[in-house]
């Protein structure tokens, strides 16, 4: 079995104003010792750095130099592979997002779902509600 986390999960471990900070680090301590395959994206992992090191999107951002070596700590997980776009992309993406008025903050999370589809990732662990439109995912909330 396979699963991802969505970048805001990790924003929120990083982020010492959040209510959810706790939380999503003791989920994210306790997936070091997990042995599923935990399989990220570029996509996330630079969210991650873009967010976490904005000034207004953190009262106080993480350097760069910071955000950048969390994920090295991340990568450095022996169960952690990077999944992306592979040359039949864009049959998942649409595969995806039949039927969906992808317009958008949905791109993103779109985008995400078609490269978890690729790859036949079905869970993906996010507080972000969007994921439950697409049907083939298993969308949990590790913050509830």
């Amino acid at each position: 079995m396979s699963y991802s986390i969505d970048v805001n999960i990790f924003i929120y471990a990083s982020d010492s104003e959040s209510k959810y900070q706790q939380q999503a680090a003791t989920f994210l301590e306790e997936r070091r010792n997990d042995s599923e395959l935990l399989c990220l994206s570029w996509l996330t992992l630079m969210a991650y750095q873009r967010i976490t090191t904005h000034p207004t999107a953190f009262f106080v951002p993480l350097t760069p130099q910071k955000a950048w070596k969390n994920i090295e700590d991340l990568l450095a997980l022996p169960q952690v592979r990077i999944i992306g776009e592979d040359d039949d992309f864009a049959h998942h993406y649409l595969q995806t997002t039949s039927g969906l008025p992808v317009r958008g903050g949905l791109v993103s999370d779109a985008h995400l779902a078609a490269i978890l589809r690729q790859h036949g990732v079905r869970t993906i662990y996010s507080a972000d509600s969007d994921f439950r439109k697409f049907d083939f995912l298993k969308v949990i909330n590790p913050l509830k």
